[in-house]
């Protein structure tokens, strides 16, 4: 039996500009094995995302999803397969937009819904909103929703278009403490199920790298630094390299935890 080609390939990818952005970035991602992508500010993740789903032209190198490669596919059509959910879209969304119909929104890629629905979508995107723990929300406004609830309900949104891999860009930037441990578990619990995608979640914290996520990919200065299963790609000695300062890192059931060990002789 053949194979099944990765979920995501890249192979050398750089990304030129005025100044290099990417360089020489070569990763994959199979099924099932739910990802995280971790590097400082500057490091490339933003670009790497925009490559990804056709926003960003490569200067160099290959990007294949599913099998099919770039440049010699309908791009457009490859990345309806791929949801992403990030808090600039949450800014986006209407104060009074219901979140039936964010969720509706997702279907065709649009911001705030407009025109008509079937049926058979509203009952799919009713079912979304309870598998993702908004049950009863239907109609409340998304203004009036928890920051936590409207990121679960971006990711029914998303999943409206039955993506194979669904990218959460830093998906718990502007939760508190409590949100963002309730919406971990959530994410936790809701991508071991059967039938979710393949994830990718794009973070600056160790923090929300939970047990599910398998492999991790650390960027610094538009570079690979690190790559592969979680266990050897992320260190301290890695994420001191990548964020340019001695990092302790402790692991305690499954979850990470990071402090930046002072620097001798500074002052405090």
């Amino acid at each position: 039996m053949k194979a099944k080609p990765p979920v995501l390939e890249i192979r050398d990818l750089s990304i030129r500009r005025e100044a290099p952005i990417l360089q020489g970035v070569s990763w994959r991602v199979e099924a099932g094995r739910h990802c995280a992508i971790l590097g400082p500010n500057g490091s490339g993740k933003t670009s790497l995302l925009a490559a990804l789903t056709a926003y960003l032209t490569p200067s160099s190198g290959e990007i294949r999803l599913f099998g099919k490669r770039y440049g010699e596919h309908d791009w457009r059509e490859l990345r309806k397969s791929v949801g992403l959910v990030g808090s600039a879209l949450r800014a986006m969304l209407r104060f009074e937009e219901p979140a039936l119909h964010a969720v509706l929104s997702g279907k065709d890629a649009m911001v705030n819904f407009w025109g008509e629905s079937s049926e058979e979508d509203r009952k799919r995107a009713r079912v979304l909103l309870k598998q993702v723990g908004c049950g009863g929300l239907e109609e409340r406004a998304w203004g009036l929703l928890s920051q936590g609830e409207q990121q679960r309900v971006l990711i029914a949104r998303a999943l409206m278009a039955r993506p194979k891999l669904l990218i959460l860009d830093e998906p718990c930037a502007g939760l508190d403490m409590a949100a963002r441990e309730h919406f971990l578990a959530f994410l936790e619990a809701w991508g071991r199920k059967a039938g979710a995608p393949t994830l990718v979640l794009v973070t600056h914290h160790v923090e929300e790298i939970t047990p599910m996520f398998r492999e991790v990919l650390i960027l610094q200065g538009g570079k690979v630094l690190a790559a592969g299963p979680k266990e050897k790609a992320l260190t301290a000695k890695h994420l001191s390299a990548a964020f340019g300062c001695p990092i302790r890192l402790k692991r305690s059931a499954g979850r990470y935890a990071a402090t930046v060990a002072p620097k001798r002789g500074a002052v405090v």
